[in-house]
């Protein structure tokens, strides 16, 4: 196949070709006329399995022919030739190992890190061990490693890896020692025979030890050759050598982040030229001219005088250049989104094939979105991470039971997830069930799900076997998960799968439910028994560290499923753009951060330390990343896309992106108009994904809705209110309407949270114990103050389950203690409790109305008369002006008393009306019951049995927002009277309704 050398062979395809297609072109040239068999005795080393794949592909579309032996540079093991050679060990049990050794780390230096990232810890330790095998780095060289200046945390981590890596144990021999292992095999029989059939290196860079050292000796080989991706030869032999200078030279920095800097190295380490590498088939590259711009753009800095010596001679080839590229730049990631979605559209329109290359899935799976509107479905080349699947969500809801209370929102959440009962003929009565109790517990507030709720769920409402049944197989499940303690890791696995199990397959069935089918199930299932395989190395784990493992180790899988996908739209990572060509290729989230990606940080090496062991520095995959850009730009046509915003804040286009702008800027008046024509394409684009994105929403009303005020008949009106009411009824009487007319209550909130409405309720709840075991506040103050917190505290931890909440609250009702025990010492001394949190009521005069109240307390005096009273929490008692107009309760209160609507308390006149402010009892006050000789009780209920009396005529609307204490507001049914295209300003619209 190739002639006689004494020097290494490197060919190349050019940017912008279809690497597979050059690479079978070039072979189907140096064979021809060869005999049949000369095909099967060919051997490829491919850097990727998609690449093998797609090479299997191409040959398979014939002519019909033996095929060669592609084998994979990651796994040199694979070759029978090379037997004997160590195992290498499970790769998720050696990072179950290294969490252990990590674990203990943290154990002695608690500062390291939480106990909770020893699992994602372990995992980056052990990539950095892999790659030191890659890299050949001898373990015992770290230890001459100069940390003097480096602080402490480095020298610890250094002297960790320095052991785990220097022992004898096989326990971390990964696929890169078995790989580096195989290559000196491979070496050390292809010097003893060195093979005469074709031995071919295509599609790698060369970026990694083992592979830069296979394809250095293939090259040197009788019949070898290295295919190379994407040589860059517009590039002028003075960048060339500036970039070998850079790979050769230990003085200065290499240039790692320029896309042909790998190329340079390999040319050094081979002792070869550019001009060394020949072209591996006649093909030519789809835009010759945008492969010389963009290799301009993209040169070595500093580039400014070369872009001005270099740059004008390109002026005359700009329109080809620049005539079939698009430049969008789009407001926000959703309206890139669309954009790009109808640039997809339009191509399957036209017949072209089209391929989106962007390392960003979120925008991928938002171009899949957006497609979905036309019935295009891309084949994605990536698949959905596992963690996001159904079952992968099921499997993280379920270990998060474990160990811990489950609160209300995560337990909706469970219940309602499409595998939680999905056994035959389950589904439906849970979901019924769910249903009912979610309705409950958000009327009721409840914060958790635990037997206790479950129980007082079953006791509101009329109970069937089936619901006892349903109950009884939820607490059960409940309780088991929440007794789990520290255990091994095998037996942790056998009780979440279990768990998971019974609560797929629904109450009093066996089996999984529909758990673990599917391609999302089968997925699942090889994922955990890969874990419990390797369960036995990974010791014992609490509840946080196993929640962790399973969530980190479920999103490392994918699930790929099979949909019937468009033949002309793919959807791509980077990598894939170096050897596949389409008609189009949108490259997608160009922002610096996105593509290229902002270097990880590695918490074991900094760049120092990682530079002078010889190791891989973060600008390497910088320049594979440029690579692959400048390869993806060689397309017929390109569409580059970025947004100028993201989630939260502004972006920055990508480094190239910017280089290239900057560059057709600053080449005059032709450079600026090429630019302002592909940001026009981009932007008629975005125009037209705009409008339709606009037409497609539902239309708005031309016209805004009015300030509703609905006047329902008569006969469904209110008949009854409790004195809590009459404050809406005069502020927001729409309220009243959607309450008491529509019968629509408000639901409380998936999470409780201890907010300042619970806090008042819970305090009440203390001072109702308080009275109605007769407590004593008359005795010596420390003994009381012990007895009455003692009290308190109890009865806080029925209401609140949130211990630290508990003991902010107790603390704060501890500093008010004093002044409360001496107020209501007092009011014990002038009279009796003998309403307590008990319903009264009276009817008005002259109305067919009841009004009823339930008093905080109302005591009988010894003087004669009652006292009224009501607590206060975080609030102060309202003023005089807002009790007049508008909080009358306490008054109200004081007129049932006084009309004998109380049971137990006859007709009692009111001596005194009065708050109690249980925060502060300083801002404790009595409202006065007589002003200018009118009785203020007797006064309030005339009052409203007139604005009742208002109420009961047809024509009287129950007006939104009346008259609200406060501009921010926010009333229960503000959606339902659509506030928002109306204002507190706007004028109320009396609408009859129910005519």
């Amino acid at each position: 196949m190739f002639d006689p050398s004494d020097r290494p062979r490197l060919f190349s395809t050019p940017i912008g070709a279809d690497f597979s297609e050059a690479l079978l072109r070039g072979l189907e040239a140096r064979l021809d006329g060869a005999p049949p068999e000369a095909w099967g005795r060919v051997t490829i080393y491919v850097n990727t399995t998609r690449m093998r794949r797609h090479l299997l592909d191409r040959l398979a579309q014939g002519p019909a022919r033996l095929l060669p032996r592609i084998l994979l540079v990651t796994d040199l093991a694979s070759d029978p030739r090379l037997a004997g050679l160590k195992p290498a060990a499970s790769s998720l049990g050696q990072r179950l190992q290294l969490r252990q050794a990590v674990l203990r780390l943290i154990e002695l230096q608690p500062d390291l890190a939480p106990p909770a990232a020893a699992f994602d810890l372990a995992t980056s330790l052990s990539a950095l061990l892999e790659e030191m095998d890659d890299e050949g780095v001898n373990p015992a060289s770290l230890a001459t490693l100069d940390v003097a200046e480096h602080s402490a945390h480095w020298a610890r981590s250094l002297s960790m890896i320095s052991i785990l890596s220097g022992q004898d144990s096989d326990a971390f021999r990964g696929n890169a020692a078995l790989n580096r292992d195989a290559l000196a095999a491979l070496l050390a029989l292809w010097h003893e025979t060195s093979p005469r059939d074709p031995v071919i290196v295509a599609g790698s860079t060369g970026s990694r030890g083992t592979t830069r050292l296979l394809m250095e000796a293939v090259s040197r080989l009788p019949q070898g050759a290295v295919v190379l991706p994407g040589v860059d030869h517009e590039m002028p032999e003075a960048v060339w050598q500036n970039l070998l200078a850079s790979a050769t030279n230990p003085k200065r920095p290499p240039e790692e982040d320029h896309p042909q800097y790998r190329f340079a190295a390999l040319l050094s380490r081979l002792g070869l030229e550019p001009r060394d590498i020949h072209h591996w088939a006649e093909l030519l590259p789809a835009t010759p001219s945008r492969n010389r711009l963009v290799s301009l753009a993209l040169r070595p800095a500093p580039v400014t005088d070369q872009w001005r010596r270099d740059g004008p001679p390109l002026t005359e080839t700009l329109p080809a250049a620049t005539g079939s590229l698009t430049l969008i730049e789009a407001q926000s990631p959703r309206h890139e989104a669309g954009a790009i979605a109808l640039a997809i559209r339009e191509a399957v329109e036209a017949g072209k094939s089209t391929a989106l290359v962007t390392p960003d899935r979120t925008l991928a799976r938002q171009v899949t979105a957006a497609l979905a509107r036309w019935s295009i479905v891309p084949d994605d080349s990536a698949g959905l991470p596992l963690h996001q699947s159904a079952p992968g969500r099921f499997l993280i809801e379920t270990a998060a039971l474990l160990g811990r209370p489950l609160d209300l929102a995560p337990a909706l959440s469970l219940l309602k997830h499409p595998l939680t009962a999905s056994g035959p003929g389950q589904r439906g009565p849970h979901l019924l069930n769910t249903s009912e109790f979610e309705t409950w517990a958000r009327h009721r507030g409840a914060p958790r799900l635990d037997r206790a709720t479950l129980e007082a769920w079953l006791a509101s409402r009329t109970t069937s076997a089936a619901r006892q049944a349903w109950a009884e197989w939820l607490a059960t499940l409940l309780e088991r998960a929440a007794g789990a303690v520290t255990e091994t890791l095998a037996a942790r696995i056998a009780a979440h799968v279990t768990l998971a199990e019974a609560l797929a397959a629904g109450p009093g069935q066996i089996g999984s439910g529909a758990l673990w089918l599917e391609e999302p199930g089968q997925a699942a299932t090889q994922a955990m028994a890969e874990l419990r395989e390797a369960a036995p190395l990974g010791g014992e784990v609490n509840n946080s560290h196993y929640l962790t493992l399973i969530r980190s180790f479920l999103a490392e899988k994918e699930v790929r499923t099979a949909p019937v996908s468009h033949p002309l739209v793919a959807i791509w990572g980077t990598i894939e753009a170096r050897t596949r060509i389409v008609d189009i290729c949108i490259l997608a989230g160009l922002n610096e951060g996105t593509w290229p990606a902002t270097p990880a940080q590695d918490p074991w090496m900094n760049r120092a330390m990682r530079h002078e062991a010889g190791m891989l520095l973060p600008e390497r995959r910088v320049g594979l990343a440029a690579h692959d850009f400048q390869q993806a730009l060689g397309a017929a046509e390109v569409v580059l896309s970025r947004s100028v915003r993201s989630a939260d804040a502004e972006t920055v286009p990508s480094r190239w992106l910017n280089r290239l702008t900057n560059l057709l800027t600053g080449l005059g008046p032709q450079g600026a108009s090429a630019l302002d024509a592909m940001k026009a394409r981009g932007a008629r684009l975005q125009r037209l994904a705009d409008a339709l994105a606009r037409h497609s929403a539902r239309p708005l009303p031309s016209l805004p809705a009015p300030r509703p005020s609905p006047a329902p008949p008569e006969g469904v009106r209110p008949r009854k209110l409790f004195v809590t009411a009459i404050s809406t009824l005069i502020r927001d009487p729409y309220a009243i309407y959607a309450r008491h007319v529509l019968k629509l209550r408000r639901l409380g909130p998936r999470a409780p949270e201890p907010d300042a409405a619970m806090r008042g309720t819970v305090l009440h709840a203390v001072m109702e114990r308080c009275l109605l075991e007769r407590f004593d506040f008359t005795g010596p103050p420390d003994e009381v103050a012990q007895a009455f917190l003692s009290l308190a505290a109890d009865v806080i931890a029925s209401h609140v389950p949130w211990p630290a909440t508990r003991r902010l609250w107790l603390g704060r009702l501890a500093s008010a203690t004093p002044d409360l025990l001496r107020h209501e010492a007092r009011l014990q001394a002038e009279g009796t409790p003998v309403i307590i949190e008990k319903t009264g009521s009276v009817p008005l005069q002259h109305v067919d109305f009841i009004v009823a109240a339930k008093p905080d307390r109302i005591d009988r005096l010894a003087t004669g008369g009652c006292a009224v009273l009501d607590y206060k929490t975080n609030t102060k008692p309202p003023s005089e002006k807002e009790v007049e107009a508008f909080d009358k309760q306490l008054l109200l209160e004081a007129a049932i008393a006084e009309a004998g609507g109380f049971s137990g308390l006859g007709a009692e006149r009111a001596a005194r009306v009065g708050y109690i402010s249980l925060g502060n009892p300083a801002n404790s006050r009595d409202e006065p019951l007589e002003i200018d000789g009118l009785w203020r009780p007797h006064a309030m209920l005339l009052d409203l049995a007139n604005l009742i009396r208002s109420y009961q005529n047809e024509s009287k609307g129950y007006t939104a927002r009346r008259a609200p204490q406060h501009l921010s507001y926010a009333g229960d049914y503000d959606h339902l009277s659509r506030y928002g295209e109306w204002d507190d300003t706007a004028r109320p619209e009396t609408i009859p309704v129910g005519r």
